[in-house]
């Protein structure tokens, strides 16, 4: 969409016996698929990890909304620009659970911003490509949103609590964006042959980047090992993408589409889609800030961060005067 070994500090100093126990019936509450809820005790690289990995899913979500929020105004019907708005509103709720997930971890949401806005924190690289046609909102629900329920559903099973149980309603709400994306891209399938060159010239500009969200190869992943074993993740990352593309490609050549790809085919003797290497390359240029939109991106996030100071700054002295009011009516009553 981004720890050492438990029990291993970075300073490779001993462990003290104390957490050692810690660690071990920590290890045995995620090993029988019990969940770490906020108070539980747990290490503090797995603390870390969630932060990374939740607040980053956030950002995510809330960077997610500016490509197709491009596209509301400019929908070709009223029911597509009903739909369209709606899922946008849906991934802005997606982002709300993720930063309330994140704060139980004791991180606020202001350090979680600042993170996003400063450049530190990152967020999916998917997001910084552009929107250039319709077909484009089409692929990005059936692509882009396929990819990320491959990668979530099993976050539903996720050892950590609030954040198994903020992904069960985000999937829930992702399966219906895939499907309306799916649609789109059938529909304009099986219209008007620019139609039909509108929908394959979408699908050869995101199929790749589709498959980078699932992060770099097992290889090179710094992060797997350990996410893994704690049950953060249940699956490496080439395997969610090879279930991916293994689910998406039939549906692609169902609609009479070509995948960008020459060296797709299907191994019947593994069951499995065969496919070309990635442009790793790519990925880790769009990642580091140097992709199509990401300047852009930033600059409309921090633009909107300032533009609505003001309804924050109200909302704090609203706040404040009630409080205010409630105490002297408290006193005045007593």
């Amino acid at each position: 969409m981004y720890t050492q070994a438990l029990n291993v500090p970075e300073s490779g100093t001993a462990v003290d016996a104390g957490d050692a126990d810690k660690a071990a019936r920590f290890q045995a509450i995620v090993d029988r698929e019990d969940k770490v809820e906020p108070n539980d005790w747990m290490p503090e690289s797995y603390r870390r990890t969630l932060v990374r990995q939740i607040s980053q899913h956030a950002h995510s979500e809330i960077i997610g909304m500016q490509p197709e929020g491009n596209w509301i105004t400019r929908a070709p019907s009223l029911k597509r620009k009903a739909a369209l708005l709606a899922k946008v509103q849906d991934e802005a709720g997606h982002g709300l659970y993720l930063y309330a997930a994140a704060e139980t971890l004791g991180v606020s949401r202001e350090e979680l911003y600042e993170q996003l806005l400063s450049g530190k924190a990152k967020y999916s690289s998917i997001f910084n490509y552009p929107t250039l046609t319709w077909a484009d909102i089409g692929a990005i629900g059936w692509l882009v949103d396929g990819a990320a329920i491959m990668n979530q559903i099993p976050l539903c099973r996720c050892s950590y609590g609030p954040y198994a149980r903020a992904m069960i309603r985000i999937c829930k709400e992702e399966s219906f964006h895939q499907r309306q994306g799916y649609e789109i891209m059938a529909t304009l399938c099986g219209g008007s042959v620019k139609q039909r060159e509108m929908a394959q010239d979408a699908l050869n500009r995101w199929w790749w980047p589709s498959l980078m969200m699932f992060g770099p190869s097992d290889k090179d992943s710094l992060h797997s090992s350990d996410t893994m074993r704690w049950k953060i993740k249940r699956f490496s990352n080439d395997d969610l993408r090879q279930r991916f593309v293994d689910a998406t490609v039939p549906q692609g050549r169902h609609l009479g589409l070509t995948f960008p790809d020459p060296e797709l085919r299907f191994d019947e003797q593994a069951g499995h889609w065969q496919f070309g290497e990635i442009d790793w390359a790519e990925f880790k240029r769009v990642l580091s800030g140097d992709g199509p939109c990401n300047r852009q991106r930033m600059q409309v996030r921090r633009e909107l961060e300032a533009d609505g100071a003001w309804v924050r700054e109200a909302a704090l002295v609203y706040a404040r005067k009630q409080t205010e009011r409630n105490s002297a009516a408290k006193i005045a009553a007593e």
